[in-house]
């Protein structure tokens, strides 16, 4: 369990170039704006977004660094080619890629859309963000205890097909570790417990009412956006663990692998 979130230094990550996936809202604004406190340049990816992503840029910006909006749908292949070929015409190539961008409990999408988001749509982004990956880069996937550990601990049903595709993201991404270690590209995976303030919180107490209420009385507290970013934002700068996990929160109630 980690007590308190960290906040990189001023200037840890100067000359850095960082992409966050799903970063126009929520914690992956917030990566953003750490790491670009840090002294990244950073690229903002959003889905459909876009004023918030140009509001976020222009926020950064003033820090002195350089702010790249880019849009694309991470399930479709084309989208997410020409997102990092822009990202190549201006940058040259990245230091830091952050999987953030998830999904799979909006309204009056495909059955099978959470798969494809969670699971194929991560491996793609990274498969198509290698070239630009160069030896001492970081790759961080963001995820959930509920998802983590759901092979061995039960979830909400409200929340588990999403839970089911997370952690099938996460297998699949951790089977390319051999890979990039030998690109010496290193991959991290931040799983967080329930966290106050995000949309999949908002739809899960929707969904169950009182879940988070139930979950905060369990664990003593939740972590809040701003303060589960700081940690995400960190793990793209600590050495990486040795079983590649950073957890954040409380674990009690999920039972280890």
């Amino acid at each position: 369990m980690t007590e308190n979130p960290t906040t990189l230094a001023p200037g840890s990550l100067a000359g850095k170039r960082a992409l966050v996936t799903g970063s126009s809202r929520g914690i992956g604004a917030d990566t953003i704006r750490y790491l670009a406190q840090a002294g990244a340049d950073v690229v903002i990816n959003f889905r459909n977004k876009a004023p918030r992503a140009e509001k976020l840029a222009a926020e950064v910006r003033e820090l002195g660094v350089r702010a790249l909006v880019v849009g694309a749908d991470l399930t479709d292949a084309d989208s997410v080619s020409a997102m990092f070929a822009e990202v190549e015409r201006e940058f040259g190539g990245l230091d830091i890629l952050v999987l953030n961008a998830s999904g799979g409990m909006e309204s009056g999408v495909a059955e099978d859309y959470a798969l494809l988001l969670n699971r194929d749509a991560q491996v793609g982004a990274l498969n198509r963000a290698l070239p630009l990956l160069g030896t001492g880069s970081r790759v961080v996937f963001v995820t959930s205890h509920q998802a983590h550990f759901i092979r061995t601990t039960p979830t909400m049903p409200e929340y588990e097909p999403v839970a089911l595709s997370k952690r099938a993201g996460e297998d699949a991404l951790r089977e390319l570790i051999p890979d990039l270690e030998r690109r010496g590209i290193g991959f991290v995976v931040v799983s967080g417990d329930m966290i106050e303030g995000t949309i999949t919180a908002t739809l899960l107490e929707r969904a169950n009412p009182g879940a988070l209420a139930s979950r905060r009385e369990s664990a003593g507290r939740l972590y809040n956006v701003s303060e589960f970013a700081a940690e995400v934002a960190q793990a793209a700068l600590d050495p990486v663990p040795a079983d590649n996990t950073r957890l954040i929160g409380e674990t009690s109630g999920f039972d280890a692998e």
